[in-house]
């Protein structure tokens, strides 16, 4: 499976993939297919770095 980086720390922080498809401004079913091939490592950088921050964002709300 590609980018099990991703889907790992999206699931550890408690997130769902349709948040990050939101903050990239696509949809959820688009963001999905992305991940089906490995991401660029400046594509990963960001969307790790939206992950912390929602996370970041969640944390202090909660």
């Amino acid at each position: 499976m590609s980018n099990v980086d991703i889907r790992e720390k999206v699931r550890t922080k408690g997130l769902k993939l349709w948040q990050i498809a939101a903050e990239l401004g696509i949809t959820d079913s688009t963001f999905s297919r992305k991940l089906r091939k490995e991401l660029t490592e400046e594509e990963k950088s960001r969307i790790l770095s939206i992950i912390d921050r929602l996370s970041a964002e969640a944390k202090e709300t909660a």
